[in-house]
């Protein structure tokens, strides 16, 4: 695909746009859905295949796979095609899937949810990818209301979808669910997209996948294991420490020789595409952290009902859908974007020290505000992000550039929970210990985080004790969160505001120009 060439949505086939906007987003949602649905079963699922102590390795297991996937699948659709690309990881995830759900003990479930975490790899980086071949960036703000939209039905209906499917059908269908939506996927994917293939003479770059392979496995169990399973001193940790960044020191060494690098190193010398990684990593930090504590502190402390804990989101997640969709509309009306990421900087500051400020006082209607302003934030910059980062490469390295920026994201997302986990677990011991004496230490030596029936079997006192507990602990993790997110508003300042392609000084014929159509694209 020659580089100059700008795809446009608004072409002469609207009835084909939709069907592959409609396989794009049905993709994108199986992606993220995935892991909120079967969180939700886990209990059902241990009730029935056993195995309790290896329950932390369903999800790892899958994680580990998207993660390490995530950049050769970029990489395998700007060598060989996008198309056929999506088209591979669409059918491993739904074998994964139908295996997931035929599981007959809790090795074989780990073994396939990998499976299925290898094709979900690919599922989010060809979503974002065949956007940026179809979709010239000036045109592609348009569109993140949507992907913003569906990303924020996944956190809400996910508990709530998987709680109705195991309640009714067994937890074996927060699997085979999966199936019937892939195939509609599949089936428009084949049939509606046609992108012009390829064929790289260079071969995949073996040695590069493996490093960069163990390099992220590496570093995702060390924020995984750290200070749960492990000690943060332990040998273990010390060793995959040492595992991870030999790998990746070997990994960035390699890419300098190979023929076909899996991330070719020329896309960093970009100012706008490192400074887009390195938001999208706290992104992803923050994101995740605040949406694992946010539950807890209104269940525990709140007295919130953990049936509808994806609703306990629903300001935070609105308020980044609204944001999204008109940062997106101002981005494609003017083609100026700068502003977002530094109005998504202070944002996202000021949300997260609000939270911080949360006690046992705090009421529902107060807390919600705050939450509605990290998630304004979280809007101007989950999908600017990715917009700038693809207006900063060719169109040859569309598939690199993708993956690259969801892969800071998801490790960003990795490093988020562990650390903000690990120092929420420790404050929330600490002020057990202080307010409940040793009592108070039994109660969360095991884990920080208790459910709502052992909660509710508490005495009194000691039910005060741990919803000070976790006040004190989300007040120290969001805090944390605010300085992490301080080297955002940084970044966002030294963007420099490059036109975006397809507007119309990418064309160069003035005010009234059309974008050049990508040949045959739809």
């Amino acid at each position: 695909m020659a580089d100059t060439a700008e795809g446009v949505i608004a072409g002469k086939r609207p009835r084909s746009v939709r069907a592959v906007l409609l396989a794009l987003m049905i993709a994108m949602m199986l992606a993220m859905l995935d892991n909120m649905i079967v969180g939700t079963a886990m209990p059902t699922i241990v009730g029935d295949l056993g195995g309790l102590e290896h329950l932390s390795w369903v999800v790892t297991g899958y994680t580990l796979a998207t993660a390490a996937s995530t950049p050769v699948w970029g990489k395998v659709g700007d060598m060989y095609g996008r198309k056929g690309a999506f088209l591979g990881s669409i059918v491993i995830f739904l074998i994964g899937s139908a295996l997931s759900g035929m599981a007959q003990d809790m090795g074989q479930l780990i073994g396939f949810r990998a499976v299925q975490g290898l094709g979900a790899g690919g599922l989010m980086v060809g979503v974002m990818a065949i956007i940026g071949d179809l979709v010239p960036p000036r045109e592609r703000g348009k569109y993140q209301g949507m992907m913003a939209g569906v990303m924020a039905l996944a956190m809400i209906g996910g508990p709530l979808v998987g709680g109705t499917i195991t309640d009714n059908w067994g937890w074996r269908w927060a699997f085979y669910i999966n199936l019937p939506l892939g195939a509609i996927a599949l089936a428009l994917v084949t049939v509606v997209l046609q992108l012009p293939k390829k064929r790289s003479k260079a071969g995949i770059d073996y040695l590069g996948v493996v490093l960069l392979t163990v390099g992220i496995t590496a570093i995702v169990l060390v924020t995984t294991w750290g200070g749960t399973e492990y000690a943060w001193t332990s040998a273990r940790i010390m060793e995959l420490t040492g595992i991870g960044v030999a790998a990746l020191i070997g990994f960035v060494f390699w890419q300098t020789k190979a023929a076909e690098p899996v991330v070719p190193l020329h896309i960093f010398k970009s100012r706008n595409f490192t400074l887009m990684a390195v938001i999208g990593f706290i992104t992803g930090f923050v994101m995740f952290g605040a949406t694992l504590f946010l539950p807890l502190y209104q269940q525990a402390v709140q007295g919130a009902s953990a049936t509808n804990s994806g609703l306990l989101l629903l300001p935070m997640l609105g308020a980044m859908l609204l944001t999204s969709m008109v940062a997106g509309r101002i981005t494609t009306n003017s083609g100026r974007y700068k502003i977002f990421p530094i109005a998504g900087g202070v944002l996202m500051i000021a949300g997260l020290y609000l939270l911080s400020t949360m006690d046992t006082g705090t009421s529902r209607f107060t807390s919600g505000v705050y939450m509605a302003v990290v998630g304004a934030g979280m809007g101007c910059l989950m999908q600017i992000t990715m917009l700038v980062a693809q207006n900063s490469v060719q169109m040859k390295d569309m598939g690199v550039a993708s993956s690259s920026s969801t892969l800071f994201r998801t490790l960003g997302s990795s490093f988020g929970v562990a650390i903000m986990g690990a120092l929420f677990n420790h404050r929330v011991q600490d002020v057990m210990a202080e307010r409940a004496g040793a009592v108070g230490a039994k109660m969360t030596a095991q884990s920080a985080q208790l459910d709502a029936d052992s909660l509710a079997k508490l005495p009194a006192a000691a039910r005060e004790a741990y919803q000070h507990a976790v006040s004190s602990g989300t007040h120290s993790a969001f805090l944390l969160g605010a300085l992490v997110a301080v080297p955002v508003l940084i970044a966002a300042l030294f963007v420099k505001e490059v036109p975006l392609k397809g507007g119309p000084k990418a064309a160069g014929e003035g005010a009234d120009a059309a974008p050049q159509p990508m040949a045959e694209a739809l």
